[in-house]
């Protein structure tokens, strides 16, 4: 890096750790997964120009794949010098998890050798404060509560990585990706700690509840990596959130490259939203989505994209819109909701 550059990713970073919007209101969210450090990322800068209260980044914020520290640094510094994500870093707080190849090792889980020094370089990279909780535990999980009280946005931030079961494989190949479902009461999503943690958070108090996962949570084919993989787990998350009359819940996803929205009316009092938007900035290479019956029309999106969040708290019952935006901020898939519909009866 050069001694131009060095002086203005010092300032930018400490934007990463700056305190939360606490008491303002948190009107628009961005959110989205996926980006190749080495490649042009200027659909950073067009989510920069929506000058969002708050910015998610869903995983595989960079490609490392590597045991090795130093490259998986070298990788971070390629994102963190990158003009375009740097004036992202300047307009909105970023709120983060990681997924598998910015945790080190393609659709890797809990086996992974290198978890605990990947974590470290994680929160480095991220400027998590050394007083954080997360500095102290095993997993990049967290949570966040935004907004003054009757608009209050919580996000919860999902670790689908560190504490992983491995997944059962087909021999036959698979469209999407060889995992088959494994129900086997041992296996895990989250690992016990970060499961007790969930709880908790969702009985904290919220109007609105953005529940973040790096895999997608609803789409019904387990071929590729998805909740369904582990269809136990899966129902326990549901439940969780049933079992805790947590409103005002919906999931945002990534990891796919490409968008989709889902949609699940059991297990809850109301109906469950998988919001996915994936990627920054690659083409899925088929271009055709698997299959996925909990898909709420036929409109998918393969092409660079985020997703954004609008909550008009204005109304009597708050709307709340879902968007899939495009390299030009065009609007390419739309979800509609009000907040009274995220709630048990």
């Amino acid at each position: 890096m050069n001694e131009f550059i060095k002086p203005c990713v010092v300032v930018l970073l400490c934007c990463l750790s700056r305190p939360a919007l606490a008491e303002e209101t948190v009107e628009t969210i961005l959110f989205g997964s996926c980006i190749k450090q080495d490649r042009p990322m200027p659909l950073l800068r067009r989510m920069a120009d929506e000058k969002a209260d708050a910015v998610i980044f869903l995983g595989d914020n960079i490609y490392a794949d590597t045991s090795d520290m130093e490259v998986m640094r070298s990788k971070y510094d390629r994102l963190r010098s990158n003009p375009d994500f740097q004036s992202l870093l300047m307009a909105s707080p970023i709120y983060a998890t990681w997924d598998d190849h910015d945790y080190g090792v393609n659709d890797g889980g809990a086996d992974y050798p290198q978890r605990k020094l990947a974590q470290k370089e994680y929160l480095n990279f991220w400027q998590v404060p050394a007083d954080s909780p997360r500095r102290n535990r095993e997993g990049v999980y967290d949570a966040v509560i935004l907004g003054p009280v009757g608009k209050r946005v919580q996000i919860i931030l999902l670790d689908t990585r560190y504490f992983r079961s491995p997944l059962k494989k087909s021999e036959e190949r698979r469209v999407g990706g060889p995992y088959l479902p494994d129900d086997g009461p041992q296996k895990t999503m989250l690992g016990e700690a970060q499961w007790n943690w969930l709880g908790e958070q969702l009985r904290r108090s919220a109007e609105v509840r953005i529940l973040a996962s790096s895999i997608q949570l609803l789409a019904s084919d387990a071929g590729q990596e998805t909740w369904s993989n582990l269809p136990r787990e899966r129902t326990r998350l549901l439940s969780l959130i049933q079992s805790t009359s947590a409103n005002g819940v919906f999931i945002i996803s990534g990891d796919r490259h490409w968008s989709e929205y889902s949609r699940v009316e059991k297990h809850l009092d109301y109906p469950i939203y998988d919001f996915t938007s994936s990627s920054f900035n690659q083409i899925h290479p088929r271009g055709t989505p698997t299959e996925n019956r909990f898909r709420t029309n036929l409109r998918t999106y393969h092409k660079e994209n985020y997703g954004l969040i609008k909550i008009d708290w204005s109304k009597s019952d708050p709307a709340i819109q879902v968007q899939i935006r495009d390299a030009s901020r065009e609007v390419q898939i739309e979800q509609a909701l009000k907040l009274s519909e995220l709630q048990s009866n």
